[in-house]
């Protein structure tokens, strides 16, 4: 009996993380009950409430899935790309991130989720402790990323993996903050991330070696 009771309990732990998200981009992290939550989901507040301890620890865990299915294409496209050659050391770099992060994943989604959070964190201390962590855990995916394409010896950088994952963070977190505050949307949000990347990386990697 564990594993359906297992698959259930996911299955009901996605559904309201998918609520929550569709709530969220209508009225916000404020405005996202968790009464409204369970009617989206079709679900009561005990079910929500043996799954998560509370709405902030469901947004956390929300925020950290985007991230990490950005991540996750991230790192299939260019796993894809060093097989079929397009990941070279003498590729554009702005060329290249472009196409790296061109998965199509709804970033404005993400960007408006964050910066609520991040204020959210700002407010209570509790929080932000548990959003540091979350935020630490990302980082160390981003260096894992970056360690991976530097062992494929295609580039070197100036800088170590930690500082270049830092500033990568930053730089994409910041322009698209700023593109979403301008209204861009689809293609043009896309387009904007990558290029404020491809020129970071083109300042970050170390010249080709003669």
């Amino acid at each position: 009996m564990t594993i359906p009771v297992t698959k259930r309990r996911e299955n009901t732990r996605a559904r309201l993380m998918d609520a929550a998200a569709q709530v969220f981009a209508e009225v916000g992290l404020e405005g996202a009950s968790v009464e409204a939550i369970c009617e989206r989901a079709g679900f009561t507040r005990g079910a929500f409430y043996s799954n998560f301890e509370s709405k902030d620890e469901l947004f956390l865990q929300l925020a950290s899935s985007v991230a990490e299915q950005r991540l996750a294409s991230v790192r299939g496209r260019i796993d894809e790309f060093v097989a079929s050659g397009v990941l070279r050391g003498d590729a554009d770099p702005i060329e290249l991130v472009q196409k790296v992060m061109d998965s199509g994943l709804d970033d404005r989604l993400g960007v408006l989720m964050m910066s609520e959070i991040r204020i959210r964190a700002l407010r209570d201390d509790a929080f932000g402790k548990a959003y540091l962590a979350q935020d630490r855990a990302m980082l160390a995916s981003i260096e894992g990323i970056i360690q991976g394409i530097v062992d494929s010896g295609l580039f070197a950088l100036r800088i170590d993996v930690p500082a270049a994952a830092q500033m990568l963070m930053v730089q994409w977190e910041g322009c698209m903050a700023r593109a979403a505050v301008s209204g861009w949307d689809g293609e043009k949000l896309h387009r904007a991330g990558a290029e404020a990347l491809g020129q970071l990386v083109e300042l970050i990697i170390a010249p080709a070696a003669p």
